[in-house]
């Protein structure tokens, strides 16, 4: 498997080492899990593994996440999957419900929310308190989100199945909100092979469109004062700073800065090829493989 040439060569208008993402986006990614709350003591699950002869490195930036560095089997066939007291979850997907820090009270939108990965560990951080909606329009996606909510022992949230575009006409204001956008998917090419192959710039330029259309949405059913976490597992700006970008000039969102403990996150770029975005852009987080031996990121943190 090779990647486009001209994929190469844009992603080295951002970056240097771009011969060190080509290497990386074709190895394995350290398996990780995330210890559920909801279900037992962090102490207790932690035990239970080491005692089945896991060795455990946490995520640094996380309590509850942590990298296996040996295990003897399969992370689905393990019981302490089947009852839900580990959750297996890539650790770059950890952060977007990090950035957002959803409370106990808060009332969030998880608009984009199969299956489940951020949606469980934002319930897990609200203890189960507050309101989560998780949004899911496609129904066999909707299943998948269902049962990962009841394996996990989620209680705060209300599943809806309904295209993002519409909140904005529906009639409730949010605290927070999480936009894990649809998109190409060109930062977890080492889970998904055929995206090399697939990967076009129309297909960048069609996602980023829809993209446009949730955030607006999103931001118009977000109170004043509210956090907007936008996310994507695309390293393409047109998916990216570009929506980061219109969200600005649309709307006035500002963009707080994003910092994670001991993790390597690169600023956004503010120019690409003949487009110049704001200098507020810079602000958001890019996560490249390389650098935390993690999938390929991107997350923004707006404020109404």
């Amino acid at each position: 498997m090779k990647l486009k040439d001209v994929w190469i060569e844009r992603q080295s208008e951002i970056i240097e080492d771009v011969d060190e993402l080509e290497k990386h986006m074709f190895l394995e990614l350290p398996v990780s899990v995330r210890i559920n709350t909801l279900k037992a003591k962090r102490n207790e699950i932690i035990k239970r593994l080491k005692q089945k002869g896991w060795k455990l490195k946490q995520v640094p930036f996380y309590k509850d996440g942590f990298i296996l560095k040996e295990r003897e089997y399969a992370i689905g066939n393990t019981l302490e999957h089947f009852l839900g007291y580990i959750y297996k979850q890539e650790v770059a997907s950890m952060i977007p419900p990090v950035v957002l820090n959803p409370k106990e009270g808060d009332v969030v939108l998880d608009m984009a929310a199969a299956p489940g990965s951020k949606t469980t560990q934002m319930a897990q951080m609200m203890k189960n308190k507050g309101v989560i909606v998780a949004n899911e329009r496609y129904l066999q996606r909707m299943i998948a989100l269902r049962s990962n909510l009841q394996r996990c022992g989620v209680m705060n949230t209300i599943a809806t199945g309904m295209d993002g575009k519409w909140f904005k006409k529906v009639p409730i204001k949010f605290d927070k909100i999480l936009l894990d956008a649809p998109c190409t998917g060109t930062g977890i090419i080492m889970k998904s092979p055929h995206t090399a192959k697939t990967w076009s710039l129309r297909a960048s330029i069609i996602a980023s469109n829809l993209q446009k259309q949730l955030i607006a949405s999103a931001i118009s059913c977000l109170k004043e004062g509210g956090v907007l976490v936008y996310s994507t597992c695309s390293l393409e700006p047109e998916e990216n700073e570009e929506v980061v970008n219109y969200a600005i000039k649309k709307f006035g969102v500002s963009v707080e800065r994003i910092r994670l403990k001991d993790f390597k996150i690169r600023n956004g770029v503010v120019r690409f090829g003949k487009k110049t975005f704001f200098e507020d852009v810079k602000k958001c987080a890019r996560i490249y493989p390389q650098d935390n031996k993690t999938s390929g990121f991107f997350v923004a943190k707006l404020r109404k």
